[in-house]
């Protein structure tokens, strides 16, 4: 029984704050009533802080900053709409930008980390597939520590870089960005409270990215204790 409601409750934690996320997006893309788009402010905001060299376009790969391009990418409901989510989520991008201007130790962290994360990813795939026939031809204990090497790099660095993007998306929102739409008078004064809860929706959904993963390493490490 406690097993079960353990389970609800990882599933809450996990499921959660996605919807409300989704919930607060919709619910705050309803209604368009800014001057531009989201695309606009992006272009205004890498303007009005001086962000030489950084480039604003539209993507189908969803809302991101390439810090290795340069680039603040928005996707088409972002770019083109006028609704306070819109204003909003590229705010948070810009903010990604300003954090990459200003040197910022963890988002760099975070792209080496991605980058690296790719590579090992691969490298353990291969390794999952690769030791059971080894298993079978060699028949040795050290094929089950090579399984679990290589499930650590499948499943291990992914954790640590969604650990890693929260306090990045966290910085990104409300020590770049908020404050940014506050002082600059980009949003209405009695929208900010709204602004918030959109940020925070955003950034518990990095939250529950983590916590899944971490318990599929659980899992895997508890069938690998067997």
């Amino acid at each position: 029984m406690l097993y079960a409601l353990a389970l609800v409750a990882l599933a809450a934690l996990v499921i959660g704050p996605g919807l409300w996320a989704r919930h607060m997006l919709e619910r705050y893309g309803r209604e368009e009533y800014f001057s531009g788009t989201g695309i606009d402010l992006a272009r205004i905001l890498v303007e009005d802080l001086r962000l030489h060299g950084v480039r604003v376009e539209t993507t189908d790969k969803g809302d991101h900053y390439d810090p290795v391009e340069k680039v603040v990418r928005l996707n088409p409901a972002t770019a083109g709409r006028r609704s306070l989510t819109a204003v909003v989520v590229a705010a948070h991008e810009v903010g990604h930008a300003m954090q990459d201007q200003s040197g910022d130790g963890l988002l760099r962290l975070r792209t080496a980390l991605v980058r690296v994360g790719i590579w090992a990813e691969r490298i353990g795939a291969a390794a999952v597939m690769v030791a059971p026939l080894l298993g079978a031809a060699l028949q040795v204990p050290v094929v089950g520590r090579l399984m679990l090497v290589a499930v650590a790099c499948v499943l291990g660095i992914p954790v640590l870089v969604h650990l890693v993007t929260l306090p990045v998306e966290i910085d990104a929102s409300f020590s770049r960005a908020l404050p940014v739409l506050r002082s600059g008078r980009y949003i209405p004064p009695e929208d900010e409270a709204a602004a918030r809860r959109i940020l925070t929706a955003c950034a518990l959904t990095y939250l529950a990215q983590a916590l899944a993963g971490m318990f599929n390493v659980l899992r895997w490490a508890r069938i690998f204790r067997r």
